[in-house]
């Protein structure tokens, strides 16, 4: 078992419940995009038991942070909404001298791949404008129409947790089911966890193969898709400027401290 995945599936549960943090970023920021496609991919192969030790302790660290912690994420975008943003835009900028640098992009990128960026960049951008369905009230029991939109939000949501750029909590936002997904953890609302559960797992392994498929034949094409949702990301997760000396002071920290974090892994993973 690769225990040291525990602590990595606890960052990448704590992104996953905030709006606008793409638990994809984070993969990168902890150098195992790669591996995490592979281990999704294959663990639904006959090479299922090559993966387990890798997966487990992701999957365990993510479980507990989700369960633990979606009460204390409530609490900190509530009260320190701008400083909480803001540690997260250092790690998204943290992460791109690593993925631009793994993609070669100075040789490797031509026109087409520069307007597929910002074309990627504009459109997560874009996200940012969308009314989000804040104020829906959460969903506490299960109909069969409504089992069938929850499975397809935790389908939809999936896909988006393994996109770096795209924040699966902001779809479930954008769905209008982000309330009941924080009140089912929140409560312990087993069947409805179960339910946006199945399709988070369905989605996963749609998507990493869909992934994987794409990085293997068009590699500089996607890198710059991947590329270009990072730099729309900032612009989702960019909370405005703080009004007071003292938020922007905080502020200035978290920002400074994501970005080393994510600077600091980043060399550890070119090394």
């Amino acid at each position: 078992m690769e225990w040291k995945n525990i602590y990595r599936g606890l960052i990448m549960g704590i992104s996953d419940l905030i709006p606008g943090v793409s638990g994809g970023t984070i993969a990168v920021v902890l150098g195992i995009y790669d591996r995490l496609l592979e281990a999704i991919s294959g663990f639904f192969s006959r090479e299922w038991k090559r993966h387990i030790g890798f997966l487990v302790p992701l999957a365990a660290g993510m479980g507990a942070a989700i369960l633990a912690l979606s009460r204390v994420i409530k609490y900190l975008l509530e009260h320190h909404y701008e400083p909480t943003q803001f540690f997260f835009i250092g790690l998204i900028v943290g992460v791109l001298p690593f993925i631009v640098k793994q993609s070669d992009a100075k040789r490797n990128f031509a026109a087409r791949h520069l307007v597929v960026l910002l074309i990627a960049a504009a459109v997560v951008a874009s996200m940012a404008f969308i009314p989000a369905d804040e104020a829906a009230a959460p969903i506490t029991s299960l109909t069969f129409p409504i089992f069938i939109g929850l499975f397809l939000s935790g389908w939809l949501a999936s896909m988006a947790m393994l996109l770096p750029g795209i924040s699966g909590s902001f779809i479930l936002l954008l769905l209008g089911v982000y309330s009941t997904a924080i009140h089912a953890l929140s409560d312990l609302n087993i069947a409805l966890i179960a339910t946006i559960g199945a399709g988070v797992i369905i989605g996963f392994i749609v998507s990493s193969k869909a992934i994987r498929y794409l990085l293997s034949r068009f590699p500089h094409m996607t890198y710059a898709v991947i590329i270009g949702m990072i730099v729309g990301s900032v612009v989702v997760v960019f909370p405005g400027l703080p009004g007071q000396p003292l938020t922007i002071a905080v502020s200035v920290a978290t920002c400074a401290a994501g970005l080393v974090i994510a600077l600091f892994f980043g060399s550890k993973t070119k090394a």
